[in-house]
């Protein structure tokens, strides 16, 4: 079992040389506590403003069959909004790693493995799910609703600012808007983190052009992308009120892995948006 460390990323993997792993290893897995970056926004543990979860895909899984002839999938990963812990990407993708060389039954050993390990770590149960290749599952789509990106507006401000949020408390509409324009930065490497943001919402009409501002104000911001659609959807929820709201961010792959976290209006379970193109 995997035993979750202190909220430090000192000893994180992130950021540093790492050698990559020949052999299953659980132990690679390095737990992040949620709490640390969750107190400053005021978000506590025993009364989450949201349900959600955080769905990652990785495209670099492979493994050996019982004749030594490689398997190649692309798995989903779902790790619940309400985990005590996230899970460091880069120590991810070498726990993955570990299993190029690893000998395995059949598809349901390796299935099996992860969810015991990815759990253990996240303090939560994961549920797991191994595609082919070829799945049709696989196939992407845009976002749905409309889009925000083409608005003629003048930008200055780069890191999370929301005060420039703002809505009409006059007009109760129900719509669905994305962005392609999200970009925050790794909290430890400063490399830059590619997304696209949805906001599906009952509530205020949302001043478009503001929430554009909004949304390109994370360009220097520095955190996981986890935390960003929390803040996102607090400073929604503060600054305009909606009856209803989901945000849910698609980020472009990196080391073969990416990340979709989606947060929502407690009693509200939103069908999510397919996979995109970019991805």
């Amino acid at each position: 079992m995997t035993t979750p460390r202190p909220e430090t990323l000192a000893d994180a993997p992130l950021g540093r040389e790492s050698a990559y792993p020949e052999r299953y290893d659980a132990a690679l897995l390095f737990p992040i506590e949620r709490a640390a970056n969750r107190a400053p926004l005021g978000i506590e543990a025993a009364s989450l403003p949201f349900v959600g979860g955080d769905e990652w895909w990785a495209f670099e899984l492979s493994w050996l069959d019982p004749r030594g002839k490689p398997v190649v999938a692309v798995s989903r990963f779902r790790l619940p909004a309400d985990s005590p812990y996230l899970i460091e990407s880069k120590s991810w993708k070498l726990y993955l790693n570990g299993f190029n060389q690893t000998t395995f039954a059949d598809r349901d050993a390796v299935i099996e493995l992860l969810q015991r390990d990815l759990s253990a770590a996240a303090g939560a149960p994961v549920t797991v799910e191994l595609f082919g290749v070829d799945d049709p599952a696989l196939a992407p789509a845009p976002l749905p609703g409309d889009g925000i990106d083409e608005l003629d507006v003048a930008i200055d401000r780069y890191t999370p600012a929301p005060e420039l949020l703002a809505c009409d408390e006059g007009d109760i509409v129900e719509e669905t808007l994305h962005s392609h324009l999200l970009k925050s930065n790794c909290p430890v490497t400063g490399q830059p983190d590619w997304g696209s943001v949805l906001i599906a919402y009952r509530g205020p009409r949302l001043d478009r052009a503001a929430l554009l501002r909004y949304i390109v104000s994370y360009r220097q911001h520095q955190d996981f992308h986890e935390h960003c659609v929390e803040h996102i959807f607090v400073d929604l929820m503060a600054r305009c009120r909606p009856e209803r709201l989901l945000v849910m961010a698609r980020y472009v792959r990196r080391g073969g892995l990416d990340i979709n976290p989606w947060r929502a209006t407690p009693g509200w379970t939103p069908a999510l948006p397919p996979r995109l193109l970019r991805q």
